[in-house]
């Protein structure tokens, strides 16, 4: 499935697949994810696993979640997703790509944490197989193997990890024997046959046998205190030969130190070549030389064998004594391997080994400042030294023991002398006398500058260097001190496995050992393996009941997760909105409801107001003709009726969804905006023109507007009127209607929807039909992962809308426009210039969602809005029109605002706005 991918163990993967291609256009080498796998071996199939490495791999984050949900071999699955992160991050250059990664390597770790810990509180003996049970999907390695590869440290210091490391480190012996018990069984092994030590076999503590003396002498922890005191015994031996037993020619204790190494370097190629996994010699190679101590210990061999072999030829007995020397140092340092698992030294061993970073990256700093004093001072004080020897002198040595308080004798020429120096450089053993005056015997050097640059030199060594390397080293103290604990319970392992695998005898008597294991593994050709108790492969049958089980506990702890989120104070937060936000929805569903049946008793009130005005005028057209009229055509009343058990808001829907609706509202409402004019009441039946209504007698209103030039005249005068042309295009001006031909009286146009109870232009700029533009822009709601938000399960739009900052509602960027213009005088003013021309494409490209009459508050008689609405949508968040017209929008009036909204019912927007945004909603099947 993926190509080049091998982790811990010896499985790797070599199918080519698109995420393998993404790595290698990433130039991420996932080969450094392997640090045991020798080469190819079968391929295990496994498609879990091959989508949870392709998920991590091309960080779907979420999917990874929900297929390592649903692995079988959870742990395992978590520490190797916890191990692919870290690899990865080290390929990373971005820093927030690299500590997002660094988190979500973390995160599996305590997925794995947590449920090993279930595991551990249910059965401990199972939760200690599944660290040391063979995994075949995910290349022969264990837990416990990968958790150490990936350096989760929280893992292995892990109370049940630690358990099983000490029931290995102590072997068959109970973990309750005091370690004075062991110390003293070791040096008098005839208390084995006494109840001084417990076993934790039956049979062991029964018997008194050579079985109960082999189960003690193979413990790790035997072991390792046996090889501590032999390695005690060689360095006293070997420190006894160097200082008072050098001979010309070897002694017998000299001799017994060359066996006893001998016996050290036949270890070292013990663990060399054991190779249990057969991983091949190079990768063994490889981890060996990986270790420190090991090649602490290959340096001290060589050193070793050159410092012999210069002993061994008469005229370099004394070098050989003096690399004997040096290298009985380098023995010593390897005594700081055993303090590793000492509870209190082994996390100094770290510290100090850090220490030594930090030295190393001061000194050079530290070399700038002395070998520019140095050098200064040897050219004002000495003139042409030519000793090399003395020149190191002068400018190294001298310059670095001045750091701890040794001042130059002559630097100052107080303590000046001509007996303690050579005048010509002649004399081996004085250096060479400062510049002086041969006739005075004084010093001639400018003293005064010398004092000089003593003292800066001095201050910046002494207190500045001197005091951040101390800054340093309690820097690299504290970080290692916060996590003692877990540093120590990590290093511990690599000791345990190495006294667990070690041949008990300890050097020399080790030699029988190796001769064993010889004669068994070259002569007898009988394959390494390795330990059970470390690595066991698991019968089928067991091992699908242990994973069974994993899976169970798995599930615990994922309710468990789940259980805590939602008691976090943020979910709860969250789950509170939720819950707020549905009652809300309910009050304003009952809100409707009811207001519905009020319109509808109101409709019912209207209608029967309407008759009763129709009856009052038959009454009065029967007085006027004088008589007492006639029963024909007598109004009846209508019956009050109420139809509360109807769907009003169904139907209050309904009528919503056509803007041309026959019977306008808002066109009749009684006050005509920013103005203090009246129109006359108009019933929903007298709405048609069709339909008689004799007493209409509608006010006269045309606003006086600034624009004179562009509009339509003012007043009702006919020559003022004939130069206009209706139901055509009249010169820059359609005057033609989307509903077809229009009825023209007295020189004015009507309205083709009815009476409005308003005659003339109004605050609008033409009679008859004024063409509007309504682009609506929208886009879908992302939250911050990039997906698009769902309310409903139907996805969830955004419009950009514009407000003045004297209006309470939010409107579409549309509106009328200049003649011969395409663009309203809306949108202009909230895009820049250039982006004009960008936006008429846009247009040409949008989609007609509406074309007709708006019922518009500003409507009249004679004067009316029809409007074309055009869908402009952009469904790709990286689509490059959409960032282009966020980069050009902008406000020229200060007065108004714009901004991206959500679609949703309860938007403040105008009336005859919201249903266009509602057919734009049904178009994309989006939440409205």
């Amino acid at each position: 499935m993926l190509a080049s991918i091998r982790l811990p163990g010896s499985l790797s993967f070599h199918k080519r697949s698109p995420s393998a291609e993404f790595c290698q256009m990433q130039g991420v080498s996932l080969r450094s994810l392997n640090k045991r796998s020798p080469g190819h071996v079968a391929f295990t199939i496994d498609p879990i696993r091959d989508l949870l490495i392709w998920a991590i791999i091309q960080n779907r984050r979420e999917l990874a979640e929900i297929i390592w949900a649903q692995s079988q071999d959870c742990i395992v699955a978590a520490l190797a997703c916890s191990k692919i992160l870290k690899e990865l991050s080290k390929e990373e250059e971005d820093m927030d790509s690299l500590e997002g990664m660094s988190v979500l390597a973390d995160e599996y770790e305590h997925r794995a944490i947590g449920v090993f810990t279930e595991c551990h509180r249910k059965d401990e003996a199972r939760a200690q197989k599944l660290l040391t049970r063979v995994s075949e999907a995910w290349g022969e390695t264990t837990c416990l193997q990968l958790a150490l590869q990936a350096k989760d440290m929280k893992f292995v210091s892990h109370g049940g990890t630690q358990a099983f490391l000490t029931k290995v480190w102590w072997g068959q012996l109970c973990v309750d024997n005091g370690l004075w018990r062991v110390i003293l069984c070791m040096l008098a092994f005839p208390l084995l046959y006494t109840s001084l030590i417990s076993f934790r076999e039956r049979k062991l503590q029964a018997g008194r046998g050579l079985p109960r003396v082999r189960a003690f002498f193979s413990a790790p922890v035997v072991v390792f205190h046996l090889n501590t005191l032999s390695y005690c015994a060689f360095l006293c031996l070997f420190a006894y030969v160097l200082m008072a037993d050098f001979q010309p020619s070897p002694s017998w204790c000299e001799y017994l130190i060359y066996f006893w190494l001998f016996s050290l370097v036949c270890e070292e190629l013990r663990q060399l070549f054991y190779d249990p996994d057969e991983f091949g010699l190079m990768k063994m190679a490889l981890l060996y030389f990986s270790d420190f101590w090991n090649k602490l210990d290959i340096g001290a061999i060589l050193l070793f064998v050159a410092g012999l072999t210069c002993r061994l030829i008469p005229g370099l007995l004394y070098s050989g004594r003096i690399i004997l020397s040096l290298d009985f140092i380098m023995f010593c340092l390897r005594l700081m391997h055993i303090f590793t698992i000492s509870k209190t030294l082994g996390p100094k061993i770290i510290i100090v080994k850090r220490m030594m970073k930090d030295v190393f990256f001061f000194l050079f700093l530290l070399a700038v400042w002395v070998v520019s004093f140095g050098v200064a001072k040897q050219a004002i004080l000495i003139h042409n030294e030519s000793r090399v020897d003395w020149i190191f002198r002068g400018v190294v040595y001298q310059s670095y023991l001045t750091i701890f308080g040794q001042m130059p004798a002559y630097i100052d020429g107080v303590n000046f002398s001509l007996d303690q120096c050579s005048p010509n450089g002649t004399d081996p053993y004085k250096p060479k006398c400062p510049e002086s005056d041969a006739i005075r015997h004084e010093p001639a050097f400018p003293e005064w500058l010398t004092v000089i640059l003593l003292c800066l030199y001095l201050l910046f060594t002494n207190i500045l260097l001197l005091n951040l390397l101390i800054a340093m080293f309690n820097y690299t103290f504290q970080q290692v001190q916060e996590h003692t604990d877990q540093i120590w319970k990590f290093q511990r392992h690599d000791l345990i496995e190495e006294y667990h695998g070690r041949p008990p005898a300890p050097p020399p008597f080790i030699l029988f050992s190796h001769l064993h294991l010889f004669i068994k593994r070259v002569v007898l050709k009988i394959p390494a393996k390795r330990h059970k108790q470390l690595k066991s492969k698991l019968e089928k049958n067991e091992e699908a009941a242990l994973l069974s089980w994993e899976i169970y506990l798995k599930e615990n702890y994922l309710q468990n997760q789940q259980y805590q989120q939602k008691q976090r104070p943020e979910q709860r937060i969250q789950d509170i909105s939720n819950k707020v936000n549905t009652v809300v929805d309910l009050l304003e569903m009952e809100s409707l409801k009811r207001s519905g049946s009020m319109e509808q008793r109101l409709s019912s009130l209207e209608e029967q107001v309407a008759q009763t005005t129709r009856a009052l005028h038959w009454i009065m057209k029967a007085l006027r003709d004088g008589g007492f009229g006639s029963e024909e055509g007598l109004p009846t009343l209508a019956p009050e009726t109420t139809s509360e058990g109807q769907d009003h808001e169904l139907d209050g829907r309904q009528k919503a969804e056509d803007v041309g609706d026959t019977h306008h509202v808002n066109a009749r409402h009684l006050l005509y905006p920013n103005s203090h004019v009246t129109r006359f009441p108009v019933p929903n039946e007298k709405v048609p023109w069709e339909t008689e209504f004799l007493i209409y007698d509608p006010p006269f209103y045309t606003d006086d507007r600034k624009d004179k030039a562009s509009v339509d005249p003012v007043g009702n005068a006919l020559e003022a009127l004939a130069g206009i042309s209706y139901n055509a295009v009249d010169g820059p001006i359609d005057r033609r209607s989307f509903h077809g031909l229009y009825a023209v009286q007295d020189g004015l146009p009507l309205n083709p929807m009815g009476r409005t109870g308003l005659r003339g232009r109004g605050s609008l700029g033409c009679l008859g039909p004024n063409h509007t533009l309504q682009p609506v822009i929208t886009r879908w709601r992302r939250n911050q992962d990039g997906a698009i938000c769902r309310k409903s399960i139907k996805k969830m739009l955004e419009v950009l809308v514009v407000k003045h900052l004297l209006s309470e509602s939010w409107a579409l960027p549309g509106g009328s426009r200049e003649p011969g213009e395409i663009l309203p005088r809306k949108l202009k003013q909230v895009l820049r210039r250039e982006f004009w021309s960008s936006f008429q494409n846009l247009l040409i490209q949008g989609t007609e969602v509406y074309k007709g009459y708006v019922d518009d508050p500003r409507n009249t008689d004679n004067a009316w809005i029809e409007t074309v609405a055009i869908s402009i949508h952009f469904p790709d968040q990286s689509d490059m029109d959409l960032k282009r017209l966020n980069s050009h929008l902008h406000t020229c009036d200060p007065g108004m605002s714009v901004q991206w909204q959500v679609v949703d019912k309860r938007i403040p927007l105008y009336a005859n706005h919201k249903t266009i945004l509602q057919k734009v909603a049904t178009l994309f099947g989006a939440f409205y």
